[in-house]
């Protein structure tokens, strides 16, 4: 498993951002950011960095990146899933974050292959949660995630981020919505890349992941105990941000 453990610990490259004052000098931290399947988590956690001049990680990018490679082998479509395939191939596969400045983020790359988009498709949603759930895939990318942010000034969002990843973490966040928004937000963003889906389809997906994310048996969905919990049901995306940030400044101040 040690050598499982170090398969796909890739080079991440993250912008040196040039933070505004006064978070320049303050001492830097941990931020975990969890919560349920498009709560709006990346985009918050990509505003905080930038803000903060701290490192993003992605990790949902990470997950959807092996899924992705699953679908591609056809390890996993329909009902089948051959886990013990994926788990032979977990060595060949490389992940690594390298920030594209056009966009102001580290864009997912699998095994050279830029990915961003393609782990972003309905398809690879449909499959996540079910890969995710495997444990020697968890383990693998819990190690990688832990070496990037043993240096703290570190914004990662995820699943189990402030409990698993970093549950020692400084600033934790646990974000929701309802079942609903969220479908209809996802649904906006999918028909805006022009793929063909219903608001039905979306909804079902979300509500497949939350239960699949909640119920697995390693490292399930649940708000860390001291996590400080969001439902950003009613929130635009600027009331939640300076929400997030005045949590940070209460976090620094104490």
């Amino acid at each position: 498993m040690e050598g499982v453990k170090k398969a796909i610990f890739g080079t991440c490259l993250f912008p040196a951002f040039q933070p505004a004052q006064p978070y320049f000098m303050t001492k830097k931290i941990t931020i975990a950011i969890d919560g349920f399947s498009s709560t709006g988590k990346s985009t918050v956690a990509k505003q905080l960095a930038k803000e903060l001049g701290y490192v993003y990680v992605d990790t949902g990018a990470m997950y959807r990146a092996v899924t992705l490679y699953a679908l591609r082998k056809k390890y996993i479509f329909d009902d089948h899933f051959d886990k013990n395939a994926l788990i032979a191939e977990l060595p060949l596969i490389r992940l690594k974050f390298i920030f594209n400045p056009e966009v102001g983020f580290g864009e997912m790359y699998l095994n050279d292959e830029k990915v961003e988009k393609e782990i972003r498709q309905m398809e690879v949603s449909q499959y996540v949660s079910k890969v995710a759930a495997v444990p020697e895939v968890r383990e693998m990318l819990v190690a990688q995630q832990q070496e990037m942010g043993k240096e703290k000034g570190i914004v990662m969002d995820g699943r189990d981020i402030g409990t698993v990843v970093f549950p020692e973490a400084e600033l934790k966040i646990f974000m929701t919505a309802s079942a609903q928004e969220r479908a209809q937000r996802r649904y906006k963003e999918l028909s805006e890349r022009g793929e063909e889906v219903t608001y039905k389809e979306v909804l079902e997906n979300v509500e497949e992941r939350d239960h699949l994310d909640t119920t697995r048996k390693d490292s399930p969905l649940v708000k860390a105990k001291d996590a400080k919990e969001i439902d950003n049901s009613h929130l635009t995306l600027t009331g939640q941000f300076e929400k997030i940030l005045e949590l940070y400044n209460a976090t620094i101040s104490n």
